[in-house]
């Protein structure tokens, strides 16, 4: 305690006492003359002897409770416990208070006075609450306080000239983010043992005491940043902080220049003047921020900070070229120059630093080469250099470390071929080359790397040539290579694209007719190009602001379809050979630029477009008319034309009539003809259309799309038809339509089961099976109306690239995705849904993929519905497809959802390995060579599919791989045909290979049941019974156990490592398993053989029997119809070929 402050005695009333020296002004700290001692302190409490030392600090600390109510921390005290101690935000040494910590408490009253007769009190913070009052002077009676924050309050007035009445003792002072406003008072300066002091993000629009801070010998953070201060030169009386690690003054109206310090940031101000030399010399100096300044100059020559990482002087005016001495920097990752008016060349040892990852030198005046092995020795991640005079080309190791994810070097003089190793460069994200001289063919592999994150690519105004793939990949959302040489068909665009460019090339070919998947494309340019054909009506479907087909060859009609285009502002199809009438749909678009002039457009111009704002929209159309002279000039009037052709109208009927009196008779004759065939062009009311979804069309819409351009496909059960339909307020959408194989007409009976099945299809609502929206019948035909999935099937993204061009390859997460949807929707339809529904056609062309490549279940059902219209034809092609058919299909008349189970782990095997389900060589299928692949190789990394080896996703692939095989199960379980050695879609099967499960899963297993796993991860048993399919979604997550499992092998780092853990004795368990599937497929090899002969000689006998004893006959083919039972499908087949020519040979039937 210092001397110079007096020590009265008190009377025993020291809470009154307190109290009302807390209200006197705080003009009773008096200032002792004597220069150098701090001014004297009355109210402080350090100077008052209290009779009374050992007050209730329990009591206190309820008072404080019920003055400022309740709140988180203090509404639980006295409910906690009686020992105070352990009370939240308390803290005590030898039962003693000690810091109080209530921070986000809400507290709007001042601070007691109370609070400090807790007198070991050494640690307050109160920060984050609602205080509003000025600085809380009271505090000055907490003699022993070394810690005070009051941060993020409402604090207001000025900060108390005698702020040095706080406790001598004070280390850290947090006083930011408060409204505190005038001046900081010289008095701070008088905590000879202050650490910290937080003043930043307040009012203080005053001088700040330099000198008197520069007193405080032991501070290491000092923050003053944000203030508005009164512009001051930089304070070099910091110099004297020699332990200052943290210095903030962002934001405080410096001016002037700026001295030498060890640490600094001093980015956001207005300092002037060249950067000291001192910088680029100190050796300590790691990371110096002095962006966005006005500093001028060079850059020292002469660079030895050798320690610096992050170098940012952006932003400036500062001048010359770059130091040759920055090649020293070899801790440098982050350089950041631009804005800056450098010129000169970049020197060459900056392409050699080791740890560069980010440079920036955009927006000066730089010319010659990139440095020739930038990229090669550094993790290079972003490179922008745009807005430059650099020349030659790309540095040829530009991306050799694969780390490469933007490439901005737009408005330079850029010239030759992009490097080769751009063509690994599976990172890349943004690649902006524009106004350049780049030639030769773009990079192929740019367009289809495997794992490809490209999302932005601008190469417009450049030289490049070459092709496209017939589409691009998925995740593009700009694309823009106008003004350079690609030719060859336009690309079906990527999902989310958002802006395609590519006026001025030569592109050929017609628009796409598909266009459903870029649905979200913003802008389309393809003006200037060689394209030929119609536009497809199935335009309507994009959400375009501007459109510009100008320049091309396009023909046909304008489709009323651009009606729907309700965001389209720009639209230009000037010089093509555009013919027919203005839809007046275009009346609808709020238009701001149109443009079909030289076209060959006739009939009346739209009325709301006949106005001056549209005088130059219609030139060169030489058929167009307008309803009046006030409208558009140089048009004529559509009823003055009309009259000039009167006479030449009249010739035109006379023509007509005479021929119509010639085809009478054949009109006669004709309708004959058309009563016979009334059944194929019946009346439309006797369509009958029944809806599950709320719908914005009728049955009349779906049946004038019914045309042959429409269809889109086949299969067992139907023809599939694309339509686009009307979609509230104005919008459109497609759906698919789907017409059952020779539906024919049906009795009264029939007809309700019909629709009975239809309607209990219709009322499935789950995100992982297609919508059936509508059922449109009648008395000849049905129609099922699904929604329609943009990216297609599964068997289209997996199997059938080199047909439909060069489709982006999913990557395993995309796949495991795909998995895990699926089965969630068939699990739904086995166990949730009301009846059960069993699939029977699983494959991946049944599984439909969305915009977001989530996957969905189609054609559930139909094996249920075809056999109610009772069509043989249909139901002889519902038997599921060859490779993904189960065995017991040759042999059971009914079926059960483990067929399902079945071709569920054949599409597994397809996600895993990419092969199709009938490709397992000239002898197996793909799932009993996946068998033999696991039995006698395991795990090998050759099983799977060559875009999904990257090692992160070896070991979750692998686990798939596996539950594919335990679904379709094992060669021997094949050869018996036992579907119960397979799991159902709820059983939690593959668990065992999830360490969490393992135990509960191994006791389940014992007691038998179906299970279900809960929020928590627990196996349970779970009940069978009725469900409510509206609650589907809730229940997802706690009754299907096999996506659960899925979800398991998912890659997260937890899960990965307990596997590890387990790696070595889950392989010696498969490897004794597969030992023991060794000798059982070796014993069925043997039966097999057994059986052949067996079943061969019943039929000889069978076949000598024929003509003596029918009976014995009889007896033969039973026998042989038992050795056929224990056959493999294929065999079976085989042996019927084999029984067909014996019996041909002896003449029999």
């Amino acid at each position: 305690m210092d001397s110079s402050c007096f020590q009265p005695k008190c009377s025993s009333f020291f809470l009154l006492f307190t109290i009302l020296i807390s209200l006197l002004p705080r003009s009773s700290c008096l200032q002792l003359p004597k220069k150098g001692f701090p001014p004297l302190c009355i109210t402080k409490q350090s100077c008052l002897q209290f009779t009374n030392q050992s007050g209730d600090e329990h009591q206190i600390l309820l008072g404080l409770e019920r003055y400022w109510g309740s709140s988180p921390v203090l509404g639980r005290w006295s409910l906690t416990s009686s020992n105070h101690c352990k009370w939240g935000g308390i803290t005590c040494t030898d039962g003693l208070v000690t810091a109080i910590s209530l921070p986000q408490q809400t507290f709007r009253k001042p601070i007691p006075p109370s609070l400090c007769l807790l007198k070991n009190l050494t640690n307050l913070d109160l920060s984050y609450n609602n205080f509003s009052t000025s600085f809380p002077t009271i505090l000055y009676n907490c003699s022993n306080l070394k810690y005070l924050d009051l941060s993020n309050n409402v604090f207001g007035g000025k900060l108390a000239a005698d702020i040095n009445c706080l406790s001598a003792k004070l280390e850290h002072l947090n006083l930011s983010s408060n409204r505190i406003m005038g001046e900081i008072p010289p008095s701070i300066g008088w905590f000879p043992k202050l650490k910290s002091l937080l003043l930043d993000t307040n009012q203080f629009d005053g001088s700040y005491p330099a000198k008197d801070i520069s007193n405080l010998a032991n501070l290491e953070v000092l923050t003053l940043a944000g203030n508005p201060f009164l512009p001051a030169p930089f304070p070099v009386e910091f110099g004297k902080l020699t332990r200052l690690t943290y210095l903030w003054l962002s934001g405080m109206n410096m001016t002037g220049e700026i001295p030498e310090l060890s640490l600094l940031s001093v980015s956001n101000n207005m300092l002037q003047g060249t950067i000291p030399t001192w910088v680029w010399q100190h050796k300590k100096l790691r990371r110096l921020y002095m962006y966005t300044n006005h500093f001028t100059g060079e850059i020292s020559s002469c660079v030895s900070a050798v320690n610096l990482v992050e170098l940012d002087v952006s932003s400036n005016n500062l001048t010359g070229t770059i130091p040759d001495d920055f090649g020293r920097l070899i801790n440098l990752t982050l350089l950041f120059l631009y804005t800056n008016q450098l010129h000169g060349s970049i020197s060459p040892s900056i392409g050699l630093l080791p740890n560069l990852r980010d440079i920036r030198l955009f927006e000066n005046m730089l010319s010659g080469s990139l440095p020739p092995e930038l990229g090669k020795h550094s993790p290079l991640g972003n490179l922008e250099v745009c807005n430059n005079n650099l020349s030659g080309e790309l540095p040829a190791d530009l991306c050799s470390n694969r780390k490469l994810y933007d490439i901005v070097v737009f408005n330079n003089n850029f010239s030759g071929k992009l490097p080769q190793s751009l063509d690994d460069c599976y990172r890349l994200n943004n690649l902006m080359l524009y106004n350049n001289h780049f030639t030769g063919e773009f990079p192929k592999s740019l367009w289809s790397v495997v794992t490809n994150e490209l999302t932005v690519v601008m190469i417009q105004n450049n030289n490049f040539s070459g092709t496209f793939p017939t589409q691009l990949p998925w995740n593009f959302t700009r694309l823009d290579i106008s003004n350079n040489r690609f030719s060859g068909p336009i690309p079906t665009l990527a999902g989310k694209m958002k802006v395609f460019r590519a006026a001025n090339n030569s592109l050929c070919g017609e628009i796409p007719w598909d266009l459903m998947g870029i649905s979200q494309v913003g802008e389309l340019d393809l003006s200037g190009n060689q394209i030929n054909g119609s536009i497809p009506m199935t335009i309507g479907v994009l959400k375009l602001n501007a459109l510009n087909l100008s320049g091309n060859q396009i023909s046909g009609t304008i489709p009323a379809a651009f009606g729907f285009m309700s965001g389209l502002t720009i639209l230009d199809l000037s010089s093509n050979e555009l013919s027919g009438e203005i839809p007046r749909a275009i009346n609808k678009l709020k238009l701001n630029f149109l443009n079909l002039s030289m076209n060959q457009l006739t009939g009346e111009i739209p009325t709301s477009l006949q106005n001056e704002a549209y005088e130059r929209s219609f030139l060169f159309n030489p058929g167009l008319c307008v309803s009046s002279n006030n409208s558009i000039p140089n048009f004529p009037i559509c009823s003055a034309r009309a009259n000039n052709n009167n006479d030449t109208s009249r010739r035109l009927i006379a023509l007509f009539f005479v021929l119509a009196s010639i085809m009478l008779v054949g009109l006669i004759v004709g309708g004959f003809l058309l009563l016979k065939r009334q059944k194929n062009t019946q009346d439309p009311l006797s369509w009958k259309l029944t809806q599950f979804h709320a719908l914005h069309f009728t049955e009349y819409d779906v049946l004038s799309g019914l045309c042959e351009q429409n269809w889109i496909g086949s299969g067992r059960s139907g023809k599939v038809c694309r339509i686009c339909v009307v979609d509230g307020e104005g919008g459109s959408r497609m759906v698919a339509v789907k017409k059952i194989w020779n539906a024919q007409n049906l009795g009264n009976k029939l007809e309700k089961d019909f629709l009975a099945e239809v309607q209990i299809l219709g009322e499935i609502w789950h995100t992982n099976i297609v919508k059936l929206l509508c059922c449109i019948s009648s008395s000849e035909a049905k129609l099922l109306v699904y929604e329609y999935m943009e990216n297609g099937s599964l068997d289209r993204w997996l199997h059938q690239r080199d047909r439909v061009g060069s489709l982006a390859p999913l990557d395993w997460p995309t796949r495991l995705q795909i998995a895990i949807d699926s089965a969630r929707g068939l699990c739904y339809m086995h166990h949730d849904s009301s009846p059960a529904i069993v699939h029977c056609d699983v494959k991946s062309a049944n599984i439909l993929l969305d915009p977001e490549f989530r996957a969905k279940i189609a054609d559930f059902g139909l094996p249920r519905i075809l056999l109610k219209t009772g069509d043989p034809e249909s139901i002889s092609g519902i038997g599921g497809t060859f490779g993904y058919m189960a065995p017991e299909y040759g042999y059971r008349l009914k079926v059960n959802g483990k067929v399902d189970v079945y071709s569920f782990g054949v599409v597994l095997l397809e996600l895993t390995t990419g092969r199709v389900a009938n490709d397992g060589g000239l002898e197996y299928c793909l799932a009993e060579w996946a068998w033999r692949q696991y039995q006698e190789y395991g795990l090998s990394i050759d099983l799977l599919d060559e875009d999904i080896r990257d090692p992160a996703n070896i070991e979750d692939a692998f686990a798939v791989f596996t539950l594919g095989v335990i679904c379709t199960g094992s060669v021997s379980d094949v050869v018996k045909a036992n579907s119960n050695a397979r799991p159902q879609m709820v059983q939690p099967h593959p668990f065992g290979d999830c360490p969490k499960f393992k135990d509960q899963y191994a006791a389940l297993k014992k007691k038998g049941g179906t299970a279900a796993v809960a929020a928590n991860g627990d196996v349970l048993k779970r009940p069978r019974g009725k469900t409510n399919s509206k609650l589907d979604k809730k229940r997802d997550a706690a009754s299907i156990a096999l996506q659960e499992t899925l979800h398991c092998m998912m890659t997260q780092k937890e899960v990965r490592e307990e596997r590890k853990c387990q790696g070595k004795e889950l392989q010696t368990k498969i490897y004794l398993e597969l030992q023991t599937k060794k000798l059982d497929m070796e014993e069925a090899a043997k039966r097999r053989k057994l059986d052949m002969k067996e079943a061969i000689q019943s039929m000889k006998l069978a076949i000598e029997a024929t003509n003596a004893d029918t009976k014995a006959k009889e007896v033969a083919l039973a026998i042989m119809s038992v050795n056929l039972t224990n056959m493999s499908l294929k065999r079976r087949i085989w042996f019927a070929n084999q029984q067909k020519e014996m019996f041909d040979q002896e003449g029999l039937n």
